[in-house]
């Protein structure tokens, strides 16, 4: 229209009769929603946790929480922030396949629950690296992390009987099915101090997440951020780069303080986020903890 006004010189009012618009319609001015952003990310929190619901469907949710919109308006939105209803689903356990996943079992105390788990890597010229990483799953300290070109069954229980000299028995201890937690060593330690073996089910490394959830940054911050000469440069950076997880390195799930000072604060008696609340409770929340632990999965094997 304005285009039209400057092109030949007419007034508006003579291009708006001649072109068939209403004059109101020319010169209205769209008022600006103040209500969007809060719209949106309550769009966001159904979407995370409908997946499979559409706009429409969106709406009428919205409706009834109170908000006055409209199909037309939540289809904008809807299609500005990208939300699509995935065209495949797959079915999914929540809880793990079985009674001794980290959402059935978890820790209750300070050295109620320890997990063990292997990680490997490469030094300079391809030989391999195992390493073994022992995890307190309540204060999430870093009990032990020791590498070596081969580590079986009996070092295992060696490392196990170590700790417990200096930090006393656990009630538990979870780890996969692999050789060397099944071996007799291990079982016959088990026995004498006590201790059950929470075995996870086969395939189902996220019943293990604590551990699967420690490897992801252990290979994210040092495997693929160091190139080993060989084994005696890996166990000193893994040594150093322990000790920077356990006292130095905030944790999220902590409130954000170290390993070492929570466990530190808990001995002291003062107040501190318990891991047991910032456990995955929620449907939602057990998602973004079981896709965390499955990407500390993927990347140990890739």
């Amino acid at each position: 229209m304005t285009h039209v006004q400057n092109q030949l010189h007419r007034s508006q009012r003579r291009v708006c009769r001649v072109l068939g618009q209403a004059r109101s319609t020319q010169r209205y001015k769209a008022v600006p929603r103040d209500d969007d952003a809060r719209l949106v990310q309550r769009m966001h929190e159904l979407v995370r946790r409908h997946p499979r619901r559409g706009y429409r469907m969106m709406c009428g949710m919205l409706r009834l929480e109170g908000f006055r919109v409209n199909f037309k308006r939540v289809h904008r939105l809807w299609r500005r922030e990208g939300f699509r209803v995935p065209q495949k689903q797959h079915k999914r356990r929540r809880l793990g396949h079985s009674e001794n996943g980290i959402v059935r079992r978890r820790a209750e105390h300070k050295d109620h629950v320890w997990c063990v788990d292997f990680i490997y890597d490469r030094d300079e010229r391809d030989r391999q690296l195992k390493c073994l990483s022992v995890i307190d799953e309540f204060t999430r300290e870093c009990l032990a992390l020791e590498v070596d070109r081969c580590i079986t069954g009996a070092d295992v229980v060696d490392v196990l009987t170590e700790l417990m000299t200096i930090r006393g028995v656990p009630v538990h201890i979870r780890s996969d099915n692999g050789p060397e937690f099944v071996a007799k060593a291990l079982r016959r330690m088990a026995e004498i101090t006590g201790i059950e073996n929470l075995y996870i089910a086969p395939g189902s490394p996220w019943e293990n997440g604590y551990a699967e959830s420690f490897h992801s940054r252990l290979r994210d911050e040092l495997l693929n951020a160091e190139e080993f000469a060989d084994v005696r440069e890996a166990k000193a950076l893994a040594a150093a780069w322990k000790n920077e997880y356990n006292h130095r390195r905030p944790h999220s799930s902590l409130g954000y303080v170290p390993p070492a000072v929570y466990a530190a604060n808990l001995e002291r008696g003062d107040e501190a986020p318990l891991p047991s609340q910032t456990h995955p409770s929620t449907p939602h929340e057990t998602d973004s903890f079981m896709i965390e632990a499955m990407a500390g999965t993927i990347n140990r094997l890739s």
